[in-house]
């Protein structure tokens, strides 16, 4: 059987459906030329955050082309210990996020807290750092969301600087040995 009885068999929709679908892929591919450099939108390819990793730069074999960590190395480490009373539920590196399961304390039962922490930027500084606590209450043996605790927030924003901080100090000391 040949080709052109192979695409006779097919309906006019599923031709008209190849069309168009054909016609979309090489509408998409118009602006590609061989051998151009893509422009580096310097945008992470996870969380679409400005100053992320760049999907060539994470995919590359050129170990010296890596900057190290996209985000501050103290700031991240901070993080990870001031987090780490909490268990963990989402650690992304790349985009420098640290979820935490909910939490309960044994002594309140009917509530719980869930904490993001977001490192953006690759200096310590504080706004280089962003924590958000969600809290929960059980209402009739469900759980309802009660919105964020804000000051909550800020003491552990305030934890992690002062924890990135002595870290900083210790390897300091430590190089000055």
């Amino acid at each position: 059987m040949g080709h052109s009885s192979f695409t006779k068999t097919w309906s006019p929709m599923k031709r008209a459906f190849l069309l168009i679908t054909s016609l979309a892929f090489l509408t998409a591919c118009e602006g590609i030329r061989p051998g151009e450099p893509t422009p580096d939108p310097n945008i992470s390819v996870f969380t679409g955050k400005p100053q992320g990793t760049p999907l060539d730069k994470l995919l590359s074999d050129d170990k010296s082309a890596g900057d190290g960590m996209p985000v501050n190395a103290l700031l991240w480490r901070a993080a990870l210990d001031i987090a780490s009373f909490v268990p963990l539920d989402d650690v992304d590196t790349f985009g420098g996020t640290i979820v935490t399961e909910w939490y309960q304390k044994s002594a309140d039962a009917d509530k719980r807290l869930k904490l993001s922490f977001f490192v953006t930027g690759l200096e310590l500084r504080s706004d280089a750092i962003t924590v958000r606590a969600y809290l929960q209450t059980r209402q009739n043996n469900d759980w309802v969301d009660a919105g964020q605790d804000q000051q909550l927030a800020r003491k552990l924003e305030d934890l992690t600087l002062t924890r990135a901080r002595e870290l900083r100090a210790d390897a300091v000391a430590e190089t000055a040995k």
